[in-house]
């Protein structure tokens, strides 16, 4: 794998993303989950100002995950950084349990107002989900955003987390995240089925999760990514034949993750 040509050890930056007026408000937790992981595999938390919504952090290269590596690479990769990052939560930080009455109940919304979206089955296994996994969760700082471009090519560790969410709860949660964010890729290799698999073997064997907790929590955030795709629009494609074909793939996630 190509590595980026080291920068000089020491540089640091600000960054002005941590509850800046205008961002999304779960981002003001940012700070908090950096200095609980203290480097473990996350960028440095330097300092930090809330008043001005700044920190100064340790510089990382630009490379990140998703350009560095390909195939089941980039899960194990993500896999091992998820392992780095299960510590201890601090008090006062945000709870995934805690919404998981808000999940089941914007599931039965969904499956109200798109009816033909998703097979029955498919609804039914992601409330399961919530219902038996998203009610008691660990005391486990998670990332709560780990794709592959939120994990950047390091010098004092190979590989370090950025943009986190700083929530509480189960790691395999992140499975979901890092599962959901592949499938455009995965799709456009020819057999997302097969993708879909081997990613959540590479994930769950360098995170030493289980398997299929991580696949029920996957299929959850598919179920989610469908409705809200129909509701929103995504992050790549609010209108037209780009949304269109998003929805057509998050579905097809959704009923994947249901089978394996």
């Amino acid at each position: 794998m190509p590595r980026p040509a080291p920068e000089p050890p020491g540089v640091r930056r600000w960054s002005a993303t941590a509850g800046r007026p205008g961002t999304h408000p779960e981002n003001r937790f940012e700070p908090d989950a950096l200095s609980a992981w203290g480097g473990r595999g996350a960028v440095l938390l330097h300092e930090r100002d809330d008043d001005r919504y700044a920190m100064l952090l340790e510089r990382a290269h630009l490379t990140t995950l998703a350009q560095a590596a390909q195939g089941e690479e980039v899960a194990a990769i993500a896999g091992s950084v998820s392992s780095r990052l299960a510590v201890p939560a601090p008090a006062g930080l945000p709870r995934l349990q805690d919404r998981a009455a808000e999940w089941e109940e914007q599931l039965r919304q969904d499956a109200r107002d798109f009816p033909d979206a998703l097979p029955s089955w498919t609804v039914q296994a992601a409330t399961a989900t919530v219902r038996e996994l998203a009610l008691h969760q660990p005391d486990t700082l998670i990332h709560g955003d780990l794709n592959a471009r939120n994990i950047l090519a390091g010098t004092r560790e190979p590989w370090l987390a950025v943009d986190p969410k700083g929530w509480v709860g189960d790691r395999a949660y992140d499975c979901g995240t890092l599962t959901k964010s592949r499938s455009v890729v995965l799709a456009e290799q020819g057999d997302l089925a097969r993708g879909i698999d081997r990613t959540l073997d590479a994930f769950t064997s360098a995170a030493e999760l289980d398997r299929e907790r991580a696949r029920r929590w996957a299929q959850l955030s598919a179920v989610q990514a469908a409705y809200g795709g129909r509701r929103r629009g995504f992050r790549r494609g609010r209108h037209g034949a780009e949304r269109t074909g998003l929805i057509v793939l998050v579905d097809e996630l959704a009923r994947i993750l249901t089978g394996l």
